[in-house]
């Protein structure tokens, strides 16, 4: 048996992870400044053509692909036809009956499944991952299909897999529950970031159709519905916080993809909208929600994520024209006010461009290593 001498390691080929460094950091072989600079030292050596094999930061997740037009066209087509099973299903194609519905759902959607094999089998991970999605959303509708060809579907609601995007009900919950658990199966089977997006979708459909089924059916209270989207927000984003942690500490490429973009996204909206939407009439309660917004905006400087820092920042100029107009309230003032508050904003976005890394960096040291932007 021959064993291969590692003794010479002129020429040996270590992956170094930028994580590495942070380890060494915290065992104090090195200090920050010297990790950071051998950081970007060796980035900038493995840019060169002397390099053979660059290296690879693992504490962040995997940048997604760009948008140039040959991925506007996988995602223009992709969308288009997850539309089409989903967002536009007419009750013309419902007329052929429940079976047959649940045999062309199967049959798509294990179609689905299969050319997202060969796609990813063959590097192409955008029309992959566009493949694999459609048949995470069809999934609710070969539930419904079943629950309906086994007469399961409860009675008094609606009777159409075309309300499914339109109308709020607590049955569908099973759907969403089914879309929840295959969808995992399937994120797990194929590792496709854009797989995330239906199930963040469904998460969303079911912060309302829980605030329903809580109701008993009885009527529609938004302010409840309000406060349920609330709940669902901050549990989304505790989810994509989780999701995010275990991207980026991942040792595997396909799991150091950003699969958390979709859940922050919509756990951020639901979370904001739940929470700007409560007005609690008192000086106080504005106070607070513009304190939770400008925390937002620090969070998402600390973390790199740019959808907190934008709903906080949009928080935040939401309390300063409610301050603009409590303070100039029937005054000539008023439209100065108000055009100053705006050059302000703009001011704001200048200095913040031009501070943002630094401003990055400086809050990165208060996050856990899982979570710090990437370089």
């Amino acid at each position: 048996m021959h064993i291969k001498d590692f003794t010479d390691t002129t020429n040996l080929v270590v992956e170094l992870r930028y994580q590495d460094l942070r380890d060494a950091e915290r065992d104090g072989l090195l200090t920050k400044t010297q990790a950071d600079t051998l950081w970007r030292r060796w980035s900038r050596d493995a840019m060169t053509t002397h390099s053979t094999q660059p290296l690879e930061r693992t504490a962040a997740p995997a940048a997604g692909p760009a948008f140039g037009f040959v991925n506007v066209l996988y995602y223009f087509g992709g969308l288009v036809a997850i539309g089409a099973m989903s967002l536009f299903m007419t009750l013309g194609f419902q007329a052929v009956g429940p079976v047959a519905l649940l045999a062309i759902g199967v049959a798509y959607l294990i179609a689905c499944l299969k050319v997202a094999d060969y796609f990813k089998a063959r590097g192409l991970r955008v029309p992959a991952g566009l493949l694999a999605t459609l048949a995470v959303c069809l999934v609710s509708l070969v539930a419904w299909s079943a629950q309906s060809v086994a007469g399961l579907w409860p009675p008094g609601g609606p009777d159409s897999f075309s309300s499914y995007h339109t109308r709020i009900d607590w049955r569908w919950l099973t759907l969403e529950f089914v879309t929840l658990a295959a969808g995992v199966v399937m994120l797990w089977r194929y590792r496709l970031p854009f797989m995330v997006m239906p199930l963040a979708v469904t998460l969303w459909y079911m912060s309302m159709d829980v605030a329903n089924a809580l109701l008993m059916d009885h009527g529609w209270e938004w302010e409840f519905t309000r406060d349920v989207s609330l709940v669902f927000g901050i549990g989304t984003v505790a989810l994509a916080l989780w999701v995010d942690v275990r991207s980026r500490l991942s040792r595997t490429a396909e799991w150091r993809q950003d699969f958390a973009f979709w859940l922050y996204i919509f756990g951020t909206t639901m979370f904001w909208s739940g929470l700007s939407l409560s007005d609690s009439g008192s000086p106080w309660g504005k106070v607070i929600y513009a304190l939770i917004n400008v925390v937002m905006v620090l969070l998402g400087a600390a973390i790199g994520r740019r959808v907190f820092t934008v709903f906080g920042a949009l928080g935040v100029a939401l309390y300063l024209g409610y301050l603009s107009h409590q303070v100039f309230r029937d005054s000539l003032l008023f439209p100065l006010a108000l055009t100053l508050l705006g050059l302000g904003v703009v001011a704001l976005g200048v200095w913040w461009q031009r501070h943002e890394v630094a401003i990055a960096a400086r809050l990165a040291r208060y996050v856990p290593a899982g979570l710090q932007p990437r370089n």
